[in-house]
């Protein structure tokens, strides 16, 4: 994203596109275990709070891998991929937009100049975030709802498959309904993008500038890992409350602030980092192979189109 030599030639537009969202399909085929605990943890407190109004309590996680471990042993490995299709649907359509478009939307509001401000960058990152999640709402209602319900024989599945839960969701709630929660991941993902996008952009511009790594390996993964945690740290709140409001049953709660507000007077503070360590887990990981891939691979596209031209 920044620090290239003057002997780099820049990606074009379509290989940023196309490689921000096939490096995300990478990252989330090998991270989606711990992003589907995380949703259990999340919406556990929920369950809880329902067993004190007497309307029984679902499988008790304890911690991330217990978590993991319980679904494996009470709904099968699979239950570990739920949602995995819609996932992936998202990240090509969602990582695409978000990461692919940032670089150009960053040096419009530069307005081409050479020193890009943290100014631009957030704005940048708010912008891309947005568009992002108006292109890619509904696949995350169904990934999200796919990787809530439980498998066990205790418990009735709502969707049988991808398809299945978008026009279910569809016929029960209507079109609204696979852009529940809309508001809330545009905060989310406007305060991801701007932290994971501007933090990677600033820590591998810091430490090309600053210390002797070169724009390689090694500069990519300290880079991506700082993003990552600061990622988590700043976004879990918002995140936990698109978790519990994009399952809710409907009418559940009347409004995003609403289940935000519930949550407070229910489960107290606390309750909004509900996942922090999966949730760490899962970005750090997933931004380490998202970035490593995406930078790699913008590369060798790149490479590969030039040598190309230069053929013909």
């Amino acid at each position: 994203m920044v620090g290239f030599g003057p002997a780099y030639v820049p990606p074009s537009e379509a290989v940023k596109f196309v490689g921000a969202g096939t490096s995300a399909c990478i990252a989330d085929l090998l991270t989606f275990p711990l992003d589907t605990a995380k949703v259990r943890l999340q919406i556990q407190g929920e369950a809880r709070a329902s067993a004190a109004a007497g309307k029984g309590f679902a499988v008790k996680y304890q911690g991330v891998f217990g978590t993991i471990t319980t679904m494996v042993r009470t709904e099968g490995p699979k239950s570990l991929y739920s949602g995995l299709v819609a996932g992936l649907q998202r990240q090509m359509s969602f990582a695409s937009v978000r990461i692919g478009l940032y670089d150009s939307v960053k040096q419009f509001y530069a307005k081409g100049s050479d020193h890009v401000g943290i100014g631009s960058r957030l704005l940048a990152g708010c912008t891309t975030g947005a568009m992002a999640v108006a292109f890619a709402q509904p696949t995350d209602v169904v990934k999200v709802r796919f990787q809530a319900q439980a498998r066990s024989s205790g418990h009735a599945r709502r969707y049988c498959s991808t398809i299945h839960a978008y026009k279910t969701i569809a016929k029960e709630e209507g079109i609204r309904g696979l852009w529940k929660g809309t508001a809330p991941n545009i905060a989310r993902n406007a305060i991801v993008n701007c932290t994971e996008l501007v933090t990677y952009d600033f820590i591998k511009d810091t430490l090309l500038q600053s210390t002797p790594l070169t724009d390689n390996l090694p500069c990519h993964f300290v880079s991506a890992f700082g993003a990552g945690l600061c990622t988590t740290v700043i976004a879990s709140p918002v995140d936990v409350v698109k978790t519990r409001y994009m399952n809710s049953a409907f009418g559940q709660y009347s409004s995003v602030l609403n289940c935000a507000s519930a949550m407070m007077t229910k489960e107290g503070l606390l309750a909004f980092y509900k996942g922090f360590m999966p949730s760490f887990l899962r970005l750090g990981s997933w931004n380490v192979v998202m970035f490593v891939t995406y930078e790699q691979l913008k590369r060798a596209m790149t490479a590969a189109n030039h040598n190309c031209t230069t053929i013909l």
